[in-house]
């Protein structure tokens, strides 16, 4: 090679597709709240058979909600 031929140039990383991988201890948290809550809301349901529609209510809404949250984050990342 000689001083006037222009030397490569290494390719720039592009990011991955996938994003950065989750971390494991906010995986683990998220997991552990999911299961407590859904623990205390089958107990409230069990032990207070009142409570069953208010609380099917509030769960169908929310459920709704993140639904919605979820979506936007996800288009917000693209």
């Amino acid at each position: 090679m000689s001083a006037d031929e222009p030397q490569p140039q290494p390719q720039p990383r592009r990011p991955s597709p996938r994003g950065p991988a989750p971390d494991p201890l906010q995986t683990l948290l998220l997991v552990l709240v999911t299961v407590l809550v859904l623990g205390a809301t089958g107990y409230l349901c069990v032990t207070h058979p009142a409570l069953t529609a208010p609380i099917a209510a509030v769960g169908g809404v929310g459920a709704a909600l993140a639904t919605a949250i979820g979506i936007a984050v996800t288009d917000r990342r693209r």
